[in-house]
């Protein structure tokens, strides 16, 4: 089994969800990983370049064309090439953050992961499931002020990722120690699942 580790968390030495990300890539023991970190290197917006080269069938796009989507073509092949994918998701005032959704932007490609239809969007990339390491100072997860979590299952069920698995740490300015241990307990019944 393959797994896709994406951190997104601007900080790289106190951050509570690469610590969750690292426990369960640790209590999965897949052999092979695939990480991005979107904080060590950052990912540009997407431009008017890019959303016009995107609608231009592949055949036909220029070299340039061709160039302006190579950093997405790689980042949708490292999900194609996954089997889990295991993201890191810090909540920042309420959402996902900046780094993280310049990812989505540029792996939602119609065509490449997911394909519209007479009945609506389809999803490219089903069968394969996401792990979301979730956390926040006190936005609890599916709450009402939560913009994150359901937005995250939302994007991912659009590319066809619907099995999603949250692991929540979402009371750490309350109670960081009882948070972590009650998150990390959730990492260890999933390992037992798996």
């Amino acid at each position: 089994m393959t797994l896709l580790r994406i951190d997104s968390s601007a900080s790289t030495s106190s951050s509570v969800t690469r610590g969750l990300t690292d426990r369960i890539i640790a209590e999965l023991g897949d052999d092979q990983i695939i990480q991005r970190d979107l904080a060590a290197t950052p990912l540009p917006q997407i431009t008017e370049d890019w959303v016009t080269a995107r609608t231009v069938p592949a055949a036909d796009r220029t070299k340039a064309q061709d160039a302006t989507l190579a950093l997405s073509d790689t980042l949708i092949k490292e999900i194609h090439d996954a089997d889990t994918l295991v993201i890191g998701v810090p909540v920042y005032n309420f959402s996902v953050p900046a780094a993280l959704k310049a990812w989505i932007d540029l792996i939602a490609r119609a065509g490449e992961t997911f394909r519209y239809t007479e009945t609506g969007p389809v999803g490219l990339l089903s069968g394969k499931r996401a792990i979301l390491a979730v956390a926040s100072g006190g936005t609890a997860v599916g709450s009402d002020i939560d913009y994150a979590t359901g937005y995250m299952r939302h994007i991912l069920g659009f590319v066809g990722i619907t099995d999603v698995t949250i692991i929540a740490a979402d009371a750490l300015a309350k109670d960081p120690e009882g948070t972590l241990a009650a998150a990390h307990s959730q990492i260890d019944t999933l390992a037992k699942a798996a």
